[in-house]
């Protein structure tokens, strides 16, 4: 707080500008201000230094979940950004989707980072907006209520999750694309939300219940994903929800790095199965001639 000055305290001037006189006082410390330092308040006026302690002193809203009430769902635009990004890319380089897509056979070899740049991928333009609405739809709301370190967390775990059980449960050969998997995720974790704030359910399990079916009538879309990043969703969402405030991020974390772990150990288990079948010897006996996947060229 800055001292007043000397030779103004025995005038009647501001206590921050002694050149100028003034006779209003500051409700809470009672120096002199002048109109340019004149900030109103309930009762009377407050001086600057005054309304920036009182400010500080001030405890932010936040939701039941531990986010600033200020969310603006400006991660939830950016990962459709990205999305969108990615299948322009696709369309603009011939190569792009074999280079990022889910593979089984290559991630067995170890091309693992797959299992999360698949998610930003798409299988044409219907395919991507209908994940992009979705994505805004839920993504949005859960963003203002879990903030977005837990939000980016929940889609982070939800589209590895996915990823995985599509890759334990797909053929060894199989290809794939889509965020589908880490946006199931997000309505487990709306159920969760919805659930715990005591918000109508039907709807949203109805939503639900209707994505799920779709691959059953939709040809070649993976419903593995889907169950993956349902679950993962669900259970990661429970722990932000429902654990203690007190010891909510260590159990969040816990139920993170459980699920994760999980990943690592089902897939490194499905590599295993993948490399040790004969039908797929040849492809890695000589890994750089075999070319499948849209001329493929592996990174040097």
């Amino acid at each position: 707080m800055e001292s007043a000055d000397p030779a103004a305290s025995a005038r009647s001037v501001c206590y921050r500008h002694p050149d100028r006189e003034t006779y209003i006082r500051c409700t809470r410390c009672d120096r002199l201000i002048c109109p340019d330092c004149m900030i109103s308040a309930s009762v009377g006026f407050q001086c600057p230094e005054c309304v920036k302690e009182g400010k500080a002193s001030v405890r932010q809203a936040r939701t039941a979940f531990g986010a600033s009430v200020t969310q603006s769902g400006i991660l939830t635009q950016t990962l459709v950004a990205l999305c969108v990004v990615g299948y322009v890319l696709q369309l603009a380089i011939p190569t792009f989707t074999a280079r990022f897509e889910l593979s089984g056979l290559r991630i067995a070899n170890g091309e693992w980072w797959r299992l999360i740049t698949g998610g930003f991928l798409h299988g044409g333009v219907m395919h991507l907006l209908f994940n992009m609405f979705a994505l805004l739809m839920v993504g949005r709301q859960l963003e203002e209520q879990l903030g977005r370190v837990r939000f980016s967390v929940l889609y982070a775990t939800s589209l590895v999750a996915g990823s995985t059980v599509s890759y334990v449960f797909s053929p060894g050969a199989y290809l794939g694309v889509g965020a589908s998997g880490a946006i199931f995720g997000l309505f487990g974790g709306l159920i969760v939300v919805a659930r715990r704030m005591n918000w109508q359910l039907n709807t949203l399990i109805g939503l639900v219940v209707i994505n799920f079916l779709i691959p059953f009538v939709v040809p070649n879309v993976d419903w593995h994903a889907h169950v993956g990043g349902l679950l993962a969703g669900l259970i990661v969402t429970t722990a932000f929800a429902y654990a203690p405030t007190k010891i909510r991020d260590v159990t969040a974390a816990v139920a993170v790095v459980a699920v994760l772990v999980g990943c690592g150990v089902a897939v490194a288990a499905r590599s295993t199965a993948i490399k040790t079948d004969p039908r797929f010897s040849i492809f890695f006996d000589d890994l750089n001639s075999y070319l499948p996947l849209d001329e493929y060229r592996p990174f040097p």
